[in-house]
């Protein structure tokens, strides 16, 4: 039984650029007849058969941006949304969403959908079943296939695309050090697991901002949320420790801190300060308001969709995906000491 390959195949096995195997597969001028030949032999030896969207890719523009979230309900992707909608209408695109729901399967199923020539490219975040499964063959093969594709926030090495992040360490970095120069000294960590990158990433932060301090990391004051059990019983279990203050990734784990600190009859900020990440409604109508890491997701939607229509519209000879670094700041409000 013959393999199933690819173009990066074909340009591997036969020492050319994937844009020349692209290239001679649609019998451009710029190839030569011979280096033609040969790329067509070994395709048709192998059966290749190019996937539907990169011809629709080759062939005619839709003007239709694809864009998968891993979830409906969270203030920070609807504002990363805004800002790819503003974005591509500014270059006369429009946008179709689709929800992964953190699912792997369904992140597969509607890049299929997706791919069926509707879109000139893609936008997405990768679900969290995804990042624990670390199965990226379905993003590999749109890659593979010079389908334009954008990754941002939940972002992986193993992808060679363009990326779109904001400066999670910088940001774990920059809630701990304030924290610490609040005199807050004994602060506890409300995270993701492992898997979730950004959540490792903003955990480093974290434990560079201690360090500094001269301060060693206490693994018992650190609290992976699995979201599919009760968040609040879970976060209620660091505060079986000596704490004087709560940094969270998330602002649902954070009101959620602060809902329990306030139980416990800790008076915000005068004992007990509390720092959240993305500046959303939860942050800002809580009492007290939720000092917070503002994410700019406006931003970050208008940076993935101006480096997926570049990307679309010009064709490189030499692919070279780009990094894309957006910096976060901190936005104070009534749950954290005045700067002293």
């Amino acid at each position: 039984m013959k393999q199933k390959i690819t173009i990066k195949t074909i340009a591997m096995e036969l020492g050319v650029s994937t844009s020349t195997v692209s290239k001679a597969l649609r019998d451009s001028h710029e190839i030569s007849i011979d280096t033609k030949d040969k790329i067509k032999a070994y395709a048709a030896m192998f059966n290749y058969k190019p996937n539907s969207l990169a011809l629709q890719l080759r062939n005619q523009k839709t003007k239709l941006i694809g864009v998968i979230l891993p979830r409906i309900v969270h203030h920070f992707f609807s504002t990363v949304i805004k800002g790819i909608e503003q974005g591509a209408s500014e270059k006369g695109y429009h946008i179709m969403v689709c929800f992964s729901n953190e699912s792997y399967k369904k992140e597969v199923e509607n890049l299929k959908v997706l791919s069926n020539g509707s879109v000139d490219g893609l936008i997405v975040s990768i679900a969290k079943e995804t990042l624990e499964s670390k199965d990226f063959t379905h993003f590999k093969d749109l890659v593979n296939e010079e389908i334009p594709l954008v990754l941002f926030d939940r972002v992986v090495d193993e992808v060679l695309c363009d990326k779109v992040v904001v400066d999670d360490v910088g940001a774990g970095y920059k809630a701990t050090k304030y924290l610490l120069n609040q005199n807050s000294l004994k602060i506890a960590l409300i995270t993701t697991p492992e898997h979730i990158n950004v959540g490792t990433l903003r955990r480093q932060g974290y434990e560079k901002a201690l360090s500094e301090k001269g301060i060693s990391v206490n693994k018992k004051l650190i609290i992976e949320i699995e979201e599919k059990e009760n968040i609040k019983a879970q976060i209620e279990r660091v505060f079986d420790q000596d704490i004087d203050a709560v940094f969270a990734v998330n602002e649902i784990y954070a009101a959620t801190a602060m809902r329990i600190a306030k139980e416990k009859g800790y008076k915000v900020p005068q004992e007990f300060s509390v720092i959240g990440f993305t500046d959303g409604l939860i942050s800002e109508y809580s009492s007290p308001s939720i000092t917070t890491i503002a994410q700019h997701g406006l931003e970050m939607g208008k940076q993935a969709v101006e480096v997926l229509i570049e990307r679309i519209e010009k064709e490189a000879e030499v692919y070279e995906p780009k990094k894309i670094v957006i910096s976060s700041n901190l936005k104070l409000r009534e749950s954290t000491k005045p700067s002293s």
